[in-house]
């Protein structure tokens, strides 16, 4: 069914289960070390690998990071909580139990405002925040996009296993009808600033350090009881989570309209097809013999630490855009690009540094970005705020035009020294001799008398023709606006 007739009959209702990877330098129960990549299976110890008789123990910053995560979620943080036992068999679980929370979560009953494009806000509630440990990866081999149908075999890679996590669970999401994908987008964007903000994790989502469950269901009206959901696992980006959400509710209310069933299941996310498939029956609760840790105690953590965690939070990333928006005069387009960007920090500082607004994006967002993508690095590790805020200064004092200012900034790339330095250097001034200037406005008349007829004649816009020669003449360090000066004072005068 198209997705605008399948909204109009049916009342879509949310749920997300966000996992966030967090930061840390060992791993949730034991000390293998907390990295991405490697080869397969080195960052491992006996607890990774659920070798008999490794006993685990609990990682510090990680309780810290997931109390930070439950404070800017505006979650209740328990007084005491501990550890189950997740029982199931996966081959990339080598205990056949995931450690995990369940009845008694560090973080509970919160709230997130989501800004949507238009500024709508959607206040999302959080039901509860848990720590517990990622699983290994899974990788299939002879079948097609790496999926387990028609594989000849499989490979386990346990480096990712035991790596902590905390996941975030919302209530059910309702009332947003036909914007529940661009809501769900929404929402895992808003903790992935969260996150960053908080520095508990990278928060790249195409390394898998956020994930998202998103758990689509229909019903006929918004006073009908809730539908029955299907839950689809880890989509990595914005896009895929509102094409997942929109091929769901297209699917099932295809399937209600036809009198058939929705299946509670888990399905799979196809990059290719922005479709989804079937994956496993949904197992609930019940089935996974939920029972406490024995090898962990609980954990109560003083409301002393809680208090100074809290005092510690940065400001949340909605309160600093709304801010910076305010202070620095341009569009939610704009903001959205330079956060998007990942920039957001470096445009800040080097406005603090003494540039405008505009001219701070214009250098992040442009060349800096530009040269950023030749070289297949981050534009951050290209120069500092305080460089580019040199840089513009510079170009508003009138010593270099655009042009030259960008061959300074590559100059600066290139580890020559400051804008200052470069520029002196590599003799990229523009032209302050009237001499020097006048002669090389004089050669550009004697050599186009065509153009100056032209000027006489009133086409003043024929001195763009004139430029050229003189920047040639100039090693392209002449003041425009002053060569222009001379060019009409010349001929008119």
């Amino acid at each position: 069914m198209k997705y605008q007739d399948a909204v109009a009959k049916f009342d879509p209702v949310l749920g997300i289960e966000v996992h966030v990877e967090l930061g840390t330098a060992t791993k949730m129960f034991d000390a293998a070390p907390n990295t991405f990549g490697g080869g397969p299976n080195e960052n491992t110890t006996p607890a990774s690998l659920g070798l008999p008789g490794a006993l685990p123990s609990v990682n510090g910053k990680a309780v810290e990071y997931a109390i930070r995560i439950g404070l800017a979620l505006g979650c209740e943080i328990a007084e005491s909580c501990r550890f189950a036992r997740k029982n199931y068999f996966y081959p990339d679980v080598p205990k056949n139990f995931q450690t995990s929370q369940y009845d008694e979560p560090i973080a509970f009953d919160g709230q997130l405002d989501v800004e949507l494009e238009d500024g709508t806000i959607v206040p999302v509630r959080i039901e509860r925040a848990h720590m517990e440990e990622d699983a290994g990866k899974n990788t299939h081999v002879g079948g097609s996009a790496g999926r387990i149908h028609g594989a000849d075999h499989s490979l386990v890679d346990y480096n990712r296993a035991g790596v902590p996590l905390v996941e975030i669970v919302t209530r059910p999401i309702e009332g947003v009808g036909e914007r529940a994908p661009e809501v769900a987008a929404a929402y895992v964007r808003t903790l992935r600033d969260i996150f960053r903000a908080l520095g508990v994790s990278e928060a790249r989502m195409e390394q898998g350090n956020v994930r998202a469950d998103i758990n689509v269901s229909l019903r006929e009206s918004p006073e009908a009881p809730l539908g029955t959901r299907t839950e689809t696992k880890n989509v990595n980006s914005f896009r895929s989570i509102d094409r997942a959400v929109r091929f769901e509710i297209s699917r099932q209310a295809d399937l209600l309209s036809a009198g058939e069933a929705v299946v509670q299941e888990t399905r799979h996310f196809h990059e290719d097809t922005g479709g989804t498939s079937s994956g496993r029956p949904k197992s609930d609760a019940d089935d996974y013999r939920y029972f406490p840790e024995p090898d962990l105690v609980p954990l109560a953590p003083p409301r002393e630490w809680v208090e100074e965690i809290r005092a510690a939070l940065p400001e949340l990333p909605a309160a600093r855009r709304r801010r910076l928006l305010e202070e620095w005069g341009i569009s939610e387009l704009e903001m959205r690009d330079i956060i998007n960007a990942g920039l957001l920090d470096q445009v800040e500082a080097t406005v603090a540094a003494g540039a405008k607004p505009d001219t701070a994006r214009k250098w992040w967002m442009g060349e800096i970005a530009r040269l950023a993508k030749q070289r297949e690095v981050s534009p951050e590790t290209l120069t500092t705020p305080e460089a580019v805020a040199e840089l513009q200064q510079l170009v508003d004092a009138g010593k270099l035009n655009d042009k030259l200012a960008r061959k300074v900034l590559a100059g600066v790339v290139e580890g020559k020294g400051s804008p200052a330095e470069v520029m002196a250097a590599e003799g990229l001034e523009i032209v302050q001799d009237d001499g020097a200037l006048e002669a090389a406005v004089e050669a550009a008349l004697a050599d186009n008398p065509d153009v100056v007829e032209k000027i006489r004649g009133g086409k003043v816009q024929a001195v763009g023709a004139l430029m050229g020669p003189i920047m040639k003449a100039t090693r392209g360090q002449a003041d425009a606006g002053k060569a222009r000066e001379l060019i009409l004072a010349k001929i008119n005068g």
